[in-house]
């Protein structure tokens, strides 16, 4: 099966097809085909696509909405100049995967899209006010340019942490909030926590009730989860995405009478304190230069800029406070998975994290752990070490293609 994966944000629409079926998953032979980001595409829209085994394409094209990029996608998918082998028209695309963020309680796993599952993404919109919109516009548009006959599947980054007990999920606030507005700790990123997980087991050889890791998720945003008997125990990002780890632009955990004090002091209002805290905060806000670490450690490096280092610092402190919290949570854990931009590539920011980490019997190798780059998977840690460390490239786009499968065969997931 063809499948197409479409990832919808405010003003971008991510997508791969990928080429994939239940026997294909089996052997771990999938082949994505062709994969591209279109961005700003309310205006005049930057385009970037690629096709296996030829170079990226560029262009700039006028767009009005999320529906129009995705019939550009359609349409340049089935062109004679994207050369996509065995695509020449709309029939060769099989089925749809949607990353859609927010499934509240009611989506523990990936969904056939119909018409009660959109309304029930619609009602999920209060709880991911930035999110949900987006990619029910890129159901809708899907809808409308391909017909009923082609199935389309919703993958919800909730659902992984579905499994989280009451005691992880619940805050200490007056029961009846979470009875009356669902308020509680629902946990993001899942489908990257689920995918490299996965890729943990077959690396090592255990089955998933013997799977006792810490996922680590560095990117842009930044989320830790404890995954105990092969599922989520415990995640660090809660109501929203804010909660946690410090992240790009986010500032992760914060006093909530802050927001008080600021909006008193300020005389902000909440609205604009929560874009302060989504977007002028993290490593932005602590260094005051940028939110991509690679440019912080230039700085740091280069220039001993004393705030650079100081936002550095916290981000690495943070993560390894939600390591630590999640071994005693679990009684420990086989290993800690590094994954997304920063974790996948930065071996300097891996060092810091697990420096001191010797106590519970984890050890780095510098020579692993500096090649382990660029898409690279495998294990960082020496062979000595009791608490073993691997860095695993996440691949939610392909996680999502192979759950689309699924759901559409009617094929238990396994995984």
């Amino acid at each position: 099966m063809n499948i197409l994966v479409l990832n919808c944000g405010s003003s971008s629409v991510k997508f791969q097809l990928i080429e994939t079926d239940i026997d294909l998953i089996e052997k771990n032979a999938d082949k994505r085909l062709a994969g591209g980001v279109l961005e700003r595409v309310i205006g005049q829209a930057i385009i970037s696509v690629q096709v296996e085994g030829q170079s990226k394409i560029k262009s700039a094209e006028p767009l009005r909405d999320h529906r129009a990029g995705i019939d550009w996608i359609l349409k340049w998918i089935t062109s004679p100049e994207s050369k996509i082998k065995n695509i020449k028209s709309l029939n060769d695309i099989h089925a749809v995967g949607h990353r859609v963020v927010h499934g509240g309680e009611r989506f523990t796993m990936s969904a056939l899209i119909n018409d009660d599952v959109i309304r029930e993404i619609e009602d999920s919109i209060e709880l991911a006010p930035l999110h949900n919109p987006a990619n029910l516009k890129g159901i809708q548009g899907a809808r409308e340019l391909l017909g009923p006959k082609i199935p389309q599947v919703a993958v919800f980054d909730t659902s992984f942490h579905s499994t989280m007990p009451e005691t992880s999920y619940l805050y200490a606030i007056p029961y009846q909030l979470y009875r009356r507005h669902k308020i509680r700790r629902y946990g993001f990123h899942g489908t990257s926590h689920r995918y490299v997980s996965y890729r943990y087991r077959n690396l090592v050889g255990k089955k998933l009730e013997e799977t006792n890791i810490v996922t680590v998720h560095l990117g842009n945003g930044c989320s830790a989860c404890a995954i105990k008997n092969g599922e989520s125990f415990d995640t660090s990002m809660g109501f929203t995405p804010l909660e946690g780890l410090v992240m790009g632009t986010r500032g992760g955990d914060i006093d909530p009478s802050v927001i008080e004090f600021i909006r008193n002091k300020e005389g902000m209002t909440v609205r604009e304190i929560d874009t302060m805290l989504n977007k002028q905060s993290g490593l932005l806000g602590l260094s005051g230069l940028t939110n991509d670490m690679r440019d912080l450690v230039d700085e740091e490096k280069e220039n001993n800029d004393r705030r650079a280092h100081l936002a550095i610092e916290i981000f690495v402190q943070r993560v390894k406070k939600y390591i630590g919290a999640y071994l005693a949570e679990m009684g420990g854990a086989d290993a800690i998975i590094f994954t997304g931009g920063i974790g996948e590539n930065s071996s300097i920011i891996r060092e810091r994290i697990c420096r001191g980490l010797d106590w519970f019997g984890l050890n780095i190798d510098k020579e692993k752990n500096d090649t382990m780059v660029c898409g690279k998977e495998g294990e960082i840690s020496n062979p000595k070490s009791k608490l073993k460390a691997f860095v695993i490239p996440t691949n939610e786009e392909l996680l999502i293609a192979r759950d689309t499968v699924r759901t559409v065969k009617n094929v238990p997931r396994r995984w």
